[in-house]
Formats: structure tokens, sequence, C-alpha cells
């Protein structure tokens, strides 16, 4: 079974308004921590297919391909290196969604889904770090992305444009 993570927040900003900067791939970096740069790696910008590579502080990149694109409402990656997940993960996905808020704003719940390999290891390792690793790093993906399309001022502090 996957482990699933998620966070949600309110962005005061309309449904509409968020999405046409989400649908943006070249923008992680304002907004996900350490991110400092992205590539495409794929002719096209956007929808299902579209590949880019995000580069890290610490060194190492990440590609990224969209597997589903619901137009106007998010899109989900796979997480690999070349045909390989990136580590720990047997397999990693995440997805960025956005729903419209009572009030006339907009709802942001970024999760992340991953499959530990190792059996009942990595059940423990998920249990004892991997789970609350990844909770802290999808709730800080949503107060800076909240921050950066409430204000916007790039959030991530890793980036340098």
């Amino acid at each position: 079974m996957p482990s699933v993570v998620t966070y949600e927040i309110h962005v005061d900003l309309p449904r509409a308004r968020v999405w046409e900067g989400l649908r943006d791939l070249s923008r992680a970096p304002f907004y996900v921590p350490n991110l400092t740069g992205v590539e495409f790696t794929t002719a096209q910008h956007e929808g299902v297919g579209t590949s880019r590579r995000v580069f890290q502080k610490n060194g190492k990149s990440l590609d990224e391909t969209v597997v589903s694109w619901n137009d106007g409402f998010g899109f989900t990656l796979r997480l690999h290196n070349d045909d390989k997940p990136p580590a720990p993960f047997k397999q990693g996905w995440f997805d960025y969604r956005i729903a419209e808020a009572p009030d006339g704003g907009t709802l942001f719940k970024p999760s992340l889904t991953y499959e530990m390999p190792w059996g009942p290891l990595g059940k423990l390792l998920d249990l004892l770090m991997v789970k609350r690793f990844a909770q802290s790093s999808t709730r800080q993906v949503a107060e800076n992305f909240k921050r950066y399309y409430e204000t916007g001022e790039i959030t991530n502090s890793a980036y340098k444009p």
C-alpha cells in the first residue's frame, strides 16, 4: 500500500488566477523549498507527457513527468531519475490540486504519494522517519505556494533568479 501525505491551505485568490500560474511548470523553484532551477526535457511545457528536471540545493536533480492533467484544477507528477524512482522510494508521485473555496478563494491541496521498498523494513522506516519528513515538506510547499501566489514574492530562499 502506498503512503499518502496531504496538506490543504487557503489561497486568497480566485481559482482561475491561481491556475494561470500553477499551469506554468517552470515556476516550481519560486516556492518549492531547496529547488535552484528547472529545465524542461520535452518540447511540450504543459499537459500529460511533459517532463522537467528540477535542480536541488544539494546538487542533485530529480525528473518529474506529468501523468495526469485536469485543466483548471491540477496535475500529477511522477517522480523519477531517468527510469528509476528517487531514493528512498520504490515509486513516487506529487499531486498539485486546486479547488474553489466557498469565499471565492482557492483551496490548494498538494499531496505526496509514495511506496517504500524493503517490505516490513520499509514500512518501519516510513513510520519512524519518512512520513514525518514527507508531511513537513508537503506542508512547506503549501505554505510557500500560498505566500508566493498572494504576494508575488519568491518564497524559496534557495532559488536565485
